[in-house]
């Protein structure tokens, strides 16, 4: 191992431009790995539940429909939601079957996904909490209702929290 007395100007110049090419290498390929991960997340949001544009799902939606229309939403978890979500039993079997941000699309849950149906379904979930009426996102009971790890949990959190959302 050279000692610093031995590092002469010159090979120190070489060597800042040499880290520096390299260096600038790096951050363009980390650039262009994350504009390629952005358009494949605008891709799903594009085609995010397309399926339940089917009779198959929109009918069974619709009925759900008349039901929180006449009755009001039903909070996540309670046991009307429950029963709400049993009602739809078919229509939910055909969704979770073409929509893998869905841990029901996987034989192993949430195991089974990788990042970008993570990602979809977090912000799904966010989504979802609106649409019911919910005065937070429902992550906690989500991850238990899921076995998401104490760890994905937490990154959950902290991205709920740095995105201003309210959550449970």
């Amino acid at each position: 191992m050279m000692s610093p007395e031995e590092i002469d100007f010159h090979d120190m110049a070489d060597a800042k431009a040499e880290a520096l090419k390299v260096t600038n290498k790096h951050i363009d390929r980390v650039r262009e790995l994350l504009n390629d991960a952005a358009a494949r997340l605008n891709v799903r949001g594009f085609h995010h539940d397309m399926s339940k544009m089917e009779d198959v799902e929109l009918e069974p939606l619709a009925r759900m429909q008349m039901v929180i229309k006449r009755h009001g939403q039903a909070p996540y978890g309670s046991e009307e939601y429950k029963a709400r979500t049993a009602m739809l039993g078919p229509m939910l079997e055909h969704h979770y079957a073409n929509n893998s941000h869905h841990p029901e699309h996987y034989e192993d849950g949430v195991d089974g996904m990788d990042l970008f149906d993570v990602m979809e379904m977090f912000f799904d979930w966010k989504a979802a909490s609106e649409r019911g009426e919910e005065p937070a996102m429902n992550i906690k009971p989500a991850c238990e209702r899921f076995r998401v790890s104490p760890q994905l949990e937490r990154i959950f959190c902290n991205t709920a929290d740095n995105l201003g959302f309210d959550h449970q």
